[in-house]
């Protein structure tokens, strides 16, 4: 049996930039009996994501925001706990994009996968054996192409997918080098990420400690922030250097268009490579992702931090927690 009131996060008001938790509200609502084809999950995890700033706002972005008076869209990982669908059964766990509430009704097609790494947190499921590992996975190896003996520069490199991807990297050969900010999250890139050399762009001479890390240039940069950050690390670009575009934390807002330095004759003179990543461009290859990710966390050569938050009523100032950078690992709340 289960209940048949939930609490659901709604989007309140569309805000203009980061979303704080006077834009969402907190409402109790009914479960609908399950239909033919129907799962119905209670789910344990809810996902805080950077993309969540572009789900909400009006800014043109690659998928339709949210609408006001709808329950927040998120990745959330759960229990199957009653079933109509031929392909789950009552007890599977999975993930997908169910919402920030207690229980989902789904036909299917909103769940990406069942979680088959029973042995391990099902919280993993929406960090690094989840998005943010499979982001940093496919970025890597189908647009930076790292080669041993790289140099390798990621931004928010204590971050969920900026850890993944400086050690995914350094397990492929690269030197890797963090950019983060503040003294402790340094220590996190060095101490527990293993990182060559890391930066805090807080300090005031980030800019030349950043030279002095990448004496020999970059090959490779995953840029999460954008901005200034960028800004820098992109003078120090080699021949051929290969650069990711994955995030834009930097940038409160993209309306109007920001403007700043232009880059495009220095790329033309390094002959690099610019492109962008979206993790929907690769959702039909998770599990291949998957397949390599989850050796490494056993082992212990892919280590990962969560930051758990707990109860539904945290959620709604989450996002911009992530913004102000008060989490340390990946932002998670617990439902119950």
């Amino acid at each position: 049996m289960y209940p048949t009131r939930h609490r659901q996060v709604l989007l309140a008001v569309r805000p203009c930039g980061i979303p704080q938790s006077e834009h969402f509200k907190i409402v109790e609502a009914p479960i609908p009996p399950l239909q033919s084809g129907e799962l119905l999950i209670r789910n344990e995890f809810l996902s805080v994501e950077p993309a969540m700033r572009g789900w909400v706002n009006a800014a043109a972005n690659y998928s339709d925001p949210v609408a006001v008076g709808d329950v927040m869209r998120s990745f959330a990982a759960g229990t199957v706990v009653a079933s109509r669908h031929p392909r789950y059964a009552e007890g599977d766990q999975v993930m997908g994009m169910f919402g920030w509430q207690e229980y989902a009704v789904s036909d299917g097609r909103d769940v990406r996968r069942k979680v088959l790494e029973t042995d391990l947190p099902l919280s993993l499921s929406l960090g690094i054996l989840g998005i943010n590992g499979v982001t940093a996975y496919f970025s890597l190896v189908e647009i930076a192409r790292p080669r041993a003996g790289d140099t390798l520069v990621v931004s928010t490199a204590a971050g969920a997918v900026g850890s993944a991807v400086g050690q995914l990297a350094r397990l492929s050969g690269c030197r890797t080098v963090g950019i983060a900010g503040g003294q402790e999250k340094v220590r996190q890139c060095l101490q527990e990420f293993g990182y060559a050399a890391a930066v805090d762009y807080q300090r005031a001479d980030f800019v030349d400690a950043l030279a002095d890390a990448t004496d020999s240039g970059v090959d490779i940069y995953h840029d999460n922030t954008a901005g200034a950050i960028s800004d820098a690390v992109l003078r120090r670009i080699n021949k051929n250097a290969r650069i990711v575009i994955c995030g834009t934390s930097s940038v409160a807002d993209w309306n109007d268009w920001p403007q700043g330095p232009r880059v495009e004759r220095h790329l033309l003179n390094k002959a690099a490579r610019m492109e962008g990543f979206l993790i929907w461009d690769y959702e039909h290859r998770y599990e291949e992702a998957i397949v390599r990710l989850a050796p490494w966390v056993r082992d212990g050569r892919l280590r990962y931090r969560e930051h758990i938050l707990e109860g539904i009523d945290s959620a709604p100032g989450a996002i911009s927690m992530l913004y102000r950078g008060m989490n340390s690992g990946k932002l998670l709340v617990r439902v119950r």
